[in-house]
């Protein structure tokens, strides 16, 4: 005789399931109670459930496989919503097992009580509460079928009564449903397709993670075309590195080089992006947009033609169709300039930049107190980090630099809050990642902000012993926030932020630490921190009114910007 708890452990590890992160108590005791005695799962065991959550969406994005995360009654399970929500904004395969309140009590108002399929029914792709033994394995295999095959959230429920009910041994085991074959697009789409990409008019690609697994595609794409290549954040993984025709990102991270080549094209080819903003679209194109998902076809900007089907196997009918292109002077300008503006932010990463004539006419401004440009802090850890690192980001500023300065060559992986956006990500996703490998080098670019919301859970890095490499970008701001305030002629309100000394804190967590104030020894703290053993936190103070220009600065946002800084400064006095 097996219990309810035990059968959906065991299925979970016959699936290949290796970790179940969360907090105990409650409902969740049966459950974790079996992941103690199932030698194939390790529980890791958070400060804050949306730090879990968070982990698992990391892991689900990295792997491709189902990530599983737990809350308890109520709160418990409320705690998980904000990094379930990136998950499905991420489309990442998660399965959340959340606790009630005991059967009888269900529906009276009971302490702690919340109506679980009410609150996760915008989050998940599957929500049901398991009342019985006899809904085993079906209910089980139906809440992971979903989660994989829809690329989403399926919660289960499991009431405080019920995880302990026993399970007949003649019970079959859950038997989850293989993942489906990509398909290309339909003849008729690629022969539409082939027909709008004939002539000479230039051609654009803007390229999203949806390409990623079709790299050589997409490189023989630009190539036939002689289409420079817009890539979005999460495209730098995998197509960034030794790429002919990238040229970097669009969007208020991006530069004017692939703003321009958007705009000096006549035929935008979209492949496997939903790239959201659509104020950086151009217009009067003709567009044509691949991607696996129809709901995704012409959300954004109007397409003329859409092609349906995964990357890969559609641009594999495609693209020998095509005639190459003799004519490569769009290609060549779009590079040149992509080139010539990398050259200008190289200047900014010398540790002396700000002593040279030009550096100290601009300190004047933007960096009085000559603190460390974030600039060469992404920089640095880009040229000495190893070449398999996995990086996170928290949503901010620290994710400009990393856009902007790091290059995901080699095996590098990327993931972060991309989607929906959250602070506080960076630190937990990288816990994830670590926790899949603790030999692969993890670095997470945390803002200080960030970090600060969900401090707690640095101890978990000791606790599981879990390397990390955490770069906080320490300017003592809210730094996206403040740059919106002042580029709408606002002045800087709220955004400052009182911290401690940070390298301190995690020292007393148990994690190696160091401060870095000065240009000249941020090469042998990032050095120090990547060959240490064991979890590191470099607490590095750098320069809060550090600018990252848009790619295409309006005159309204610089005149915003010099009132702003005109009242701050009048305020000040």
């Amino acid at each position: 005789m097996t219990t309810v708890a035990e059968h959906i452990i065991t299925s979970l590890a016959d699936a290949g399931v290796t970790q179940v992160w969360g907090v105990v108590g409650d409902a969740l005791n049966p459950l974790t109670d079996a992941i103690r005695t199932e030698d194939r799962i390790e529980w890791v065991g958070v400060r804050h459930e949306e730090v879990a959550a968070f982990a698992v969406s990391a892991q689900a994005q990295l792997t491709g496989t189902l990530g599983v995360c737990m809350g308890t009654v109520g709160p418990g399970s409320i705690h998980l919503l904000n990094g379930l929500y990136d998950a499905k904004k991420s489309h990442a395969p998660v399965l959340a097992i959340c606790g009630q309140v005991p059967s009888p009590e269900i529906g009276t108002d009971f302490f702690q009580e919340v109506d679980n399929n009410a609150l996760f029914a915008d989050v998940s792709v599957w929500s049901q509460t398991l009342t019985s033994a006899g809904q085993l394995p079906y209910l089980l295999e139906q809440a992971v079928n979903a989660a994989q095959s829809m690329h989403g959230v399926a919660v289960l429920t499991l009431p405080g009564d019920v995880g302990d009910l026993p399970v007949d041994r003649g019970v079959r085991p859950a038997a989850f449903a293989p993942t489906g074959v990509p398909a290309p697009a339909p003849d008729a789409q690629v022969d539409a397709a082939v027909a709008a990409l004939s002539g000479d008019a230039p051609v654009t690609l803007l390229v999203g993670c949806g390409a990623r697994e079709a790299r050589s595609h997409v490189l023989e794409l630009a190539d036939v075309l002689a289409a420079p290549m817009v890539l979005t954040l999460k495209a730098k993984e995998g197509l960034e590195h030794d790429n002919p025709f990238e040229v970097g990102q669009s969007g208020l991270i991006g530069n004017p080089a692939a703003a321009k080549a958007m705009d000096d094209c006549d035929v935008l080819v979209l492949v496997g992006t939903d790239f959201p903003y659509r104020d950086w679209y151009p217009t009067g194109k003709t567009v044509i947009q691949l991607d696996a998902r129809g709901e995704h076809i012409g959300r954004r900007t109007r397409v003329q033609h859409a092609l349906v089907g995964d990357a890969a196997a559609t641009l594999a009918r495609l693209v020998p169709r095509l005639d190459r292109r003799t004519d490569r002077a769009h290609l060549e300008t779009a590079r040149t300039a992509y080139e010539q503006w990398h050259e200008r932010q190289r200047s900014l990463l010398e540790p002396g930049h700000d002593h040279t004539l030009l550096g100290r006419a601009r300190a004047v401004l933007d960096n009085p107190d000559e603190r460390i440009r974030p600039e060469a802090v992404a920089a640095t850890v880009d040229r000495l980090a190893p070449d398999s690192t996995i990086f996170t980001s928290d949503t901010g500023m620290s994710t400009a630099w990393l856009a902007r300065f790091v290059t995901m060559r080699g095996t590098r992986r990327l993931v972060g809050s991309y989607n929906l956006g959250s602070m506080a990500n960076a630190l937990p996703m990288a816990l994830g990642a670590q926790a899949l490998d603790r030999t692969r080098p993890v670095v997470a670019f945390a803002g200080d902000g960030g970090l600060m919301m969900l401090l707690g859970d640095l101890r978990t890095a000791v606790t599981y012993r879990l390397p990390v490499v955490v770069v906080v970008f320490d300017n003592g701001r809210l730094g996206m926030v403040k740059l919106e305030q002042e580029q709408g002629g606002l002045p800087e309100f709220g955004t400052e932020l009182d911290n401690p000394d940070l390298a301190a804190v995690a020292a007393a967590m148990g994690l190696a630490s160091r401060r870095v104030t000065e240009p000249e020894q941020l090469e042998a703290a990032v050095t120090w921190a990547l060959a240490a053993d064991g979890p590191v936190l470099l607490d590095v103070v750098t320069n809060p009114d550090e600018v990252a220009i848009p790619p295409k600065p309006k005159l309204a946002q610089g005149w915003g910007f010099a009132i702003a800084k005109a009242k701050e400064a009048m305020e000040s006095r």
